[in-house]
Parts: C-alpha cells; sequence; structure tokens
C-alpha cells in the first residue's frame, strides 16, 4: 500500500490516503478524458495540428504549420506518460488540463 496516512483530529481515528494513480489528459472545450489515441489524434488535427511521418517508427508525431513545435507520443497507448501528456498541455495552452486519475 503506498500513500500517506492522515489523522483525523475530529473521530481520532488515522486513516491510509493513496495516492492517486497516475494522471490523465482532459480536452477542456468538452471536458472528455482522453482514453484513445485516436480520440487525442482527432481533437489535435481539428486544432491545426498535422500527422508527421519523418520520425521514428515507435512514435506517432504531430507538427503545425505555423511552428516549430512537435508532439511525440508512444505509437503503444499503455506507455502515453506524464511527461507526454505535459508536452501536450503546453503546447497546446487553454485546451487541455492534466488531472489525477
Amino acid at each position: 500500500m503506498s500513500g500517506t496516512w492522515c489523522f483525523d483530529s475530529k473521530s481520532g481515528v488515522v486513516r491510509l490516503v493513496e495516492k492517486p494513480k497516475g494522471k490523465v489528459l482532459v480536452y477542456i472545450p468538452s471536458n472528455k478524458v482522453i482514453t484513445s489515441y485516436d480520440i487525442l489524434e482527432t481533437i489535435l488535427l481539428s486544432l491545426g495540428w498535422e500527422r508527421y511521418y519523418g520520425g521514428e517508427p515507435d512514435l506517432f508525431q504531430f507538427h503545425q504549420r505555423s511552428s516549430i513545435h512537435l508532439i511525440s507520443i508512444p505509437k503503444d497507448f499503455t506507455k502515453f506518460k506524464s511527461i507526454h501528456i505535459y508536452d501536450i498541455v503546453v503546447k497546446n495552452p487553454n485546451m487541455f488540463r492534466v488531472i489525477d486519475k
């Protein structure tokens, strides 16, 4: 068990508060959690991102013609980690946010 032990002064009980099990990416306009690459790709394309096919074979990559930004995410969705989530958020301000699972 991982987490933090907290003392409730009202009840006098110590309880374990578990850590969240990771982060999820949320598309702000619809408040929808991104659960697949199909959903993410549809949203990124609508925001002006284009698929980039000249990169690593184990990555999906997206670029914008109007910037030097490149989003690289692993093709295996189970390897989609916080660093990839925050990369998307930073490059799309006010469109995505990160929350605990």
